[in-house]
C-alpha cells in the first residue's frame, strides 16, 4: 500500500494530484506546515529532512516531487502520465527539475525572506528580487502553454500536475496570474480533470475559487 504524506497548499499538493491520477489505493496522511508537524519526531522517521511530499512505499520511502511523479508515472503506465518517447520523457522530468530547483526558491525568497537574509534591509531587498524572479517564472511558464494544450505538447503528465502548484501560490499571494492567458487558459483545462479537481477541493485549494 502506498502511502503519501502531503499538507494542503504545499508544493506536495503536486504528488497528491499526481497519485490520485494513477487510480491506485493509498492512504493520506496529512502533514500541517502551520502547525510544525514535519518537525515532529514521528514524521521525522519518514523524512528526516522533514519537508513534504513523502511517499512510502512499504518500509521504504522516496521523498521530492520530481522522484515521486517520475516514480508513480512509471509505476502505472496505464495512466499515461509520462509521454513513451524517451526524449519528451526526459523534458518532462527536467522541466520538473527546474520547478524544484529554480521556481519554487524564488517563491521561497519573495515569501520566506527571514530564510536567506538577516536584518530589514537584507530581508526586504531579498524579497523583492524574489518577486521579481517568481514573476518572471511564472511568465516562462505562460510562455512554455503558448500553443500547447498540456505542458509537454498534447498529452497531459505529472508535470502539469507540478506546474499547478505555482498558480495557486500566485493566486495565494495576490499577483496577477490572470494576465497570464495561455496559463490561466491551461489552469481552466486542468479543473475539468476530475482527479485534479477532487484533489483541490479535498485541499480546500484556492484555485478551486479563482
Amino acid at each position: 500500500m502506498l502511502t503519501l504524506y502531503f499538507s494542503p497548499g504545499a508544493c506536495s499538493t503536486a504528488s497528491h494530484i499526481g497519485i490520485e491520477e494513477t487510480g491506485a489505493a493509498y492512504i493520506e496522511k496529512p502533514i500541517l506546515l502551520m502547525n510544525q508537524e514535519q518537525k515532529t519526531e514521528s514524521y521525522l522517521k519518514i523524512n528526516p529532512r522533514g519537508k513534504v511530499p513523502a511517499l512510502q512505499v512499504g518500509d521504504r520511502v522516496i521523498t521530492e516531487n520530481t522522484a515521486i511523479l517520475t516514480y508513480l508515472a512509471r509505476q502505472f503506465p496505464k495512466a499515461q502520465l509520462l509521454p513513451t518517447d524517451p526524449v519528451l520523457e526526459a523534458q518532462c522530468i527536467g522541466t520538473m527539475a527546474w520547478f524544484s530547483n529554480i521556481v519554487h526558491p524564488s517563491y521561497q525568497r519573495y515569501m520566506r525572506a527571514e530564510r536567506f537574509a538577516e536584518g530589514e534591509a537584507a530581508q526586504a531587498s531579498v524579497k523583492a528580487l524574489g518577486k521579481i524572479s517568481f514573476w518572471s517564472n511564472l511568465e516562462e511558464i505562460n510562455a512554455l502553454l503558448a500553443g500547447k494544450h498540456w505542458l509537454i505538447g498534447e498529452q497531459y503528465s505529472v508535470t502539469d500536475a507540478y506546474a499547478l502548484v505555482f498558480y495557486g501560490w500566485a493566486l495565494r499571494s495576490e499577483l496577477p496570474i490572470h494576465e497570464l492567458t495561455h496559463y490561466s487558459a491551461w489552469k481552466n483545462r486542468m479543473l475539468e480533470r476530475p482527479a485534479v479537481k477532487k484533489i483541490l477541493l479535498n485541499e480546500k485549494n484556492i484555485i478551486v475559487k479563482n
